[in-house]
This record gives C-alpha cells, sequence and structure tokens, in this order.
C-alpha cells in the first residue's frame, strides 16, 4: 500500500513538473515574466526564489495539479514598465506556442521515456501463440497452438518482424479498434516450413475494453507448457494425486496442447453447477499415468467455474528485447505517436457510441497501475509513466475550454477572424468545459469503483 502511494505521488509530481515546465521554458524564451512556478496546490511545503530571479517556485501539499502564473494585465495591474513582460500583450503565435508547450513537453516526456526502456531492454514473453478457444477468430484462421510468430502486418501492409509476444498484442489491438485484417507469418515448430494466416478482425465488436477484445480474437497469452506448478494442500489437484511438474498430455478426448488450454478445460469442467470428473493423462518421470481429477466449483461472475487448486501452466520463454540508440529513440517515437493516434481515436469512439465508456480510468486505477509497475521494476515503472504522460498530452490537447487545447481553440479563433473570444462567451464556455470534465471524471471514477472493488 505504502509502495502504492509513493509511485502515485512521483508519477503525478513527474508529469506535473514537465508539464508545467513546459509552458515555463517557452514563456521565459518568448520573453515573458514568469511570477510563479507551482506543482502541486494547497498550502506550500517547500518554496524558493533563486536571487536575481523575478520567479517563486513552489511545492503545494496537493500533488494533484499545477500552475504557471504569467504577469498578466487581465489578473492584476501592471507596471507601465512592465507592459512588454506581460501574457496578454505578447503576439498570437507566441501565445499559442507558451500553451501548446504543456501537453507537447509531455509528449517529449514520454517518446524520452520509452527510448530509455528501449536502450535498457525489457524481458518479454517470446512470440508464441496458445491454443485459442473454439470459435474465437485465431482458431478460424487455423491456429492450432504452440506456433511462433516471425512476422505481422495490418492490412496489405509489408509483414515486419514480430520481437516478442507484447509486440504481438500491441498489432492485433491497433488492428482490430482500426477495422482491419492481420497477416501473420508463423512457424508451427522449429525446422518447419513457414506458413501464412490471417486474422479476419474487420466487422469485430471493438466497444468492450482491451482484454475482452483480445478474448474474442482468441489470443490472450503466449504459448506455455501443460505443465502443473505447485499443488495447494487440501485441493482437488493434491487429491486426484496430481504432483508438480507432472505435464498434462489429454484430458478426456482433447489432446492438450498449452497451458492456457489446459486452463480452460479446467474452467469448464462443470455442468449444471456441479463438477465433472475428467480423464487426464499425464506423464511423471518418464511413465504416462490417467487420474480422475474432479474440480471443485467456484463462482466467478455469477458463473460456476472448475478450479483444481494448483498453478497451472509453465511460465512463458522469456527473451531480452533490446534496441540501439537510434533504434530505441525512433521507437520511442513511435509508440508515443501510435498511442496518442489511438488515444484519440477510443475519445471519438466513446463520444459517437462505438466504443463503451468502460474504456475510461480514473485516479484510483491510475495509482492501482502506478504501484503494481513499480512492484513490478524501474522498466515497468517507466513505461506507465510514459503512457500517462501521453494520455496527459493529448487529453491537454483536446478543445475543452478548461484545458490547453480549449485556449488553443481561442487563439485559432481569433486569427481568424482578428478579435478575441469576447469576455461573455468566454465565460460561458468556461462553464461548459467545467460541467463536461466533471461529467467525464465522474464516469471514470465510478468505473474505478467498478474494477477494484465490484
Amino acid at each position: 500500500m505504502l509502495l502504492t502511494v509513493v509511485a502515485f505521488i512521483v508519477a503525478l509530481a513527474v508529469l506535473i513538473a514537465v508539464h508545467e515546465y513546459g509552458h515555463y521554458r517557452v514563456a521565459v524564451a518568448c520573453g515573458v515574466k514568469v511570477l510563479r512556478f507551482s506543482v502541486g496546490f494547497g498550502r506550500p511545503i517547500a518554496r524558493w526564489q533563486p536571487q536575481g530571479s523575478p520567479t517563486e517556485y513552489v511545492i503545494g501539499l496537493f500533488p494533484l495539479g499545477g500552475y504557471v502564473r504569467m504577469l498578466d494585465e487581465r489578473e492584476a495591474p501592471v507596471d507601465p514598465a512592465e507592459r512588454h513582460l506581460a501574457f496578454n500583450n505578447q503576439p498570437l503565435r507566441s501565445r499559442a506556442a507558451i500553451v501548446a508547450a504543456g501537453p507537447l513537453a509531455n509528449l517529449v516526456l514520454a517518446v524520452l521515456l520509452y527510448a530509455v526502456v528501449n536502450w535498457i531492454g525489457v524481458l518479454e514473453p517470446a512470440p508464441y501463440l496458445a491454443r485459442p478457444a473454439m470459435g474465437t477468430v485465431a482458431e478460424q484462421a487455423g491456429v492450432v497452438g504452440g506456433e511462433r510468430v516471425l512476422a505481422a502486418a495490418m492490412g496489405e501492409a509489408t509483414p515486419e518482424p514480430v520481437r516478442s509476444f507484447d509486440d504481438l498484442r500491441w498489432l492485433l489491438a491497433r488492428s482490430a479498434l482500426d477495422g482491419e485484417d492481420v497477416r501473420l507469418v508463423v512457424q508451427p515448430q522449429p525446422g518447419a516450413a513457414e506458413r501464412a494466416l490471417t486474422l479476419r478482425l474487420q466487422g469485430l465488436d471493438t466497444r468492450e475494453p482491451d482484454a475482452e477484445l483480445l478474448r474474442r480474437i482468441g489470443i490472450t497469452g503466449p504459448w506455455t507448457r501443460p505443465v502443473m506448478g505447485d499443488v495447494i494442500a487440501g485441493g482437488a489437484a493434491e487429491r486426484a494425486g496430481l504432483h508438480a511438474g507432472d505435464v498434462v498430455l489429454r484430458v478426456d478426448a482433447t489432446a492438450v496442447v498449452d497451458g492456457q488450454q489446459l486452463r480452460q478445460l479446467i474452467r469448464d469442467g462443470v455442468h449444471g453447477g456441479e463438477p465433472l470428473t475428467q480423464r487426464w493423462r499425464i506423464e511423471r518421470a518418464g511413465q504416462v499415468l490417467e487420474l480422475p481429477v474432479t474440480p471443485e466449483v467456484r463462482e466467478e461472475n455469477g458463473i460456476p467455474t472448475g478450479r483444481i487448486g494448483a498453478y497451472v501452466g509453465a511460465a512463458p520463454e522469456m527473451l531480452m528485447v533490446r534496441y540501439g540508440p537510434l533504434d530505441g529513440l525512433v521507437k520511442g517515437v513511435q509508440r508515443t505517436w501510435e498511442i496518442s493516434a489511438l488515444t484519440l481515436r477510443m475519445m471519438g469512439r466513446m463520444v459517437i457510441g462505438q466504443a463503451s465508456v468502460k474504456n475510461l480510468s480514473g485516479p484510483l486505477t491510475i495509482a492501482d497501475y502506478a504501484g503494481k509497475s513499480a512492484h513490478m521494476g524501474v522498466t515497468a515503472y517507466l513505461v506507465f509513466l510514459a503512457l500517462i504522460s501521453v494520455s496527459l498530452g493529448v487529453l491537454n490537447l483536446l478543445p475543452l475550454p478548461v484545458l490547453d487545447g480549449g485556449h488553443l481553440m481561442y487563439y485559432l479563433w481569433e486569427g481568424v477572424t482578428g478579435r478575441g473570444v469576447s469576455d461573455a462567451w468566454m465565460e460561458r464556455l468556461q462553464r461548459g468545459g467545467v460541467a463536461l470534465l466533471l461529467v467525464v471524471m465522474s464516469i471514470a471514477v465510478f468505473n474505478d469503483f467498478i474494477r477494484l472493488f465490484g
């Protein structure tokens, strides 16, 4: 719990500081006098002003935002000798640059964070396909389980090498949301001839969150050996005589290909709310044995599901994915662009009802992910920071009056018409923007409670 809180506060502080520093740096470059640079709101817990600097630096008690206060005749009287240093007296291009600099700083930070992760390297699952469930897109495409994905492409593009399972999962999510089919080049087993598969994703229902989407595609996790792990004392697996290290060959008449398929067979070992006894064929120390296994019935979202009280499936094969200096930076730019575009598409789809508002996340989910990523290590936490930084940058560029994008919208109007937005209209737009933002935040917080406590 403590790590989650610390990770969340550090994430907020870094992202807000970078955002406000973007505004500050460009304001100074444009000749605007900055009076205060604040990270956080409420009672200051630290404040200082370097000798000879016009700017006071403040750290507030509540790290939920920040601001850069500039000299501005609309907020307070300005000495005539300093009128040229006031924000409101700057040319349109300078005001627009100052406002846009905050969100752009977050996007630049995301590029650098992704680049650092690419340079450090990340352990990721190898791109082996698990046995897909019946009726899924992958099953219909001919995936049987155990294939290694060598290359993949959206639509008619030229297939590019796939380095890890995470690369494949990201490509599938983007392709499904774009309504594009995916072409895979796979190798059924080492030394076998390559073959091509096409996942038909056009027309797939993409309104639900990412996990549900991948379940419908049939590719949710990498291939793993169908091996029994730790067996819980007193559970169904122990009562059936299963041991850690047993390799499962068959369940009833079904040949078992991987751990994911075996887990699904266990979950399906229920009929009418009652457990079904399954005949398992296993290999133990070179001997083939047959054991009757009767799963225990547990409720999952109101649905009776089989459980055996054991870890099922070996850990996936892992490999180190690392890029050189230039390639790592290019990949950082590419990933930031892709996530930015995907974020905007998802927002647009939610507005027109083609995507579920369940995709919205609030501070509780962000805090939860901050803690989980911090537990997983430095690189996972850096990826989390990059993702939130992209989201913050894109969100602030939206044309809502209370956001930076809203101010840019005002400046666009001024550039086209030659006059600024009137005070009366500014007030109306601000009120509307605040109301809309409160509605969105309420939905996001509600989703948080459903995810974490529902």
